[in-house]
């Protein structure tokens, strides 16, 4: 593989980062006022929150339990995923928040947390696969997977296989029980490497982030085709946050950083 074929990917994911960043900037009502929507009460029903203790994930958590959800985050720091729960407690008061340890890096710690969480008897109305790594250098998961592919991809991958019989159930003919996972608009410059999904051959974070963002989004179509055929009451949908306040940065380069510094005082709350 030639260099050219490493610093592409990297490029390219700049490229499209800097766009979104752009775009929204531009977008933006001025002066900076966003009106808050009004959501009807969720009470009685249930949302599971993959990485839910902090960035997106916990903001996400953190209005679901406004609304009156039974909220269940789903993180790999027991600590910071229990001090989340109790920040949230005393800030909505809401007491229908909890913390369940789930290792989207380790199938076997998967398979673990299903097994919790159905012990409960739980419904499962909403299920958001939000967790992620963002360009981190070369690793392998617990199961010998590329780090990117293993925790961002297959980890969801599985996690919603095996929580897709408690949603249909919890679906009805009139609201819809729902899958939402966190992409990215790098999937556009993604490339499936069926040969190399390991990225084994020369290795490119840039790339291998982009990959698993595609085969989220990828799998989410599919997903719902299959669910619309056997006529389930399951919607899945596939988001592009856009460029938000996340510690998924730490692994930009300096110039990514430095736009993120100077734009951040309109596009990061």
């Amino acid at each position: 593989m030639s260099l050219l074929s490493l610093l592409m990917p990297t490029l390219w994911v700049y490229f499209i980062g800097f766009r979104v960043a752009l775009e929204q900037l531009f977008r933006r009502p001025f002066p900076l006022s966003v009106s808050k929507a009004v959501f009807p009460l969720q009470n009685g029903n249930v949302a599971l929150v993959t990485g839910g203790s902090k960035g997106i994930g916990y903001h996400t958590v953190k209005n679901l339990a406004r609304l009156g959800m039974h909220v269940i985050i789903a993180g790999n720091n027991e600590k910071q995923g229990q001090r989340s729960v109790m920040k949230i407690k005393e800030e909505i008061r809401n007491t229908k928040v909890e913390f369940l340890y789930c290792d989207l890096a380790s199938m076997k710690s998967i398979y673990q947390f299903v097994k919790e969480f159905k012990a409960k008897n739980f419904p499962l109305h909403i299920l958001i696969n939000n967790a992620a790594v963002m360009l981190v250098p070369e690793k392998k998961t617990e199961d010998g997977f590329e780090e990117h592919l293993g925790v961002n991809y297959l980890g969801h991958f599985l996690l919603t296989n095996l929580l897709l019989d408690t949603l249909k159930q919890s679906g009805t003919h009139s609201h819809n029980a729902r899958i939402v996972t966190l992409s990215s608009a790098t999937h556009y410059v993604g490339e499936l490497h069926l040969h190399d999904l390991q990225r084994s051959c020369l290795y490119s974070p840039h790339g291998a982030y982009a990959q698993s963002k595609l085969a989220l989004v990828l799998f989410s179509y599919q997903l719902q085709h299959l669910l619309t055929l056997e006529g389930s009451h399951v919607t899945v949908n596939v988001v592009d946050p856009g460029v938000v306040n996340t510690d998924l940065y730490q692994n930009v380069c300096w110039a990514a950083k430095i736009v993120k510094w100077m734009t951040s005082w309109l596009l990061l709350k």
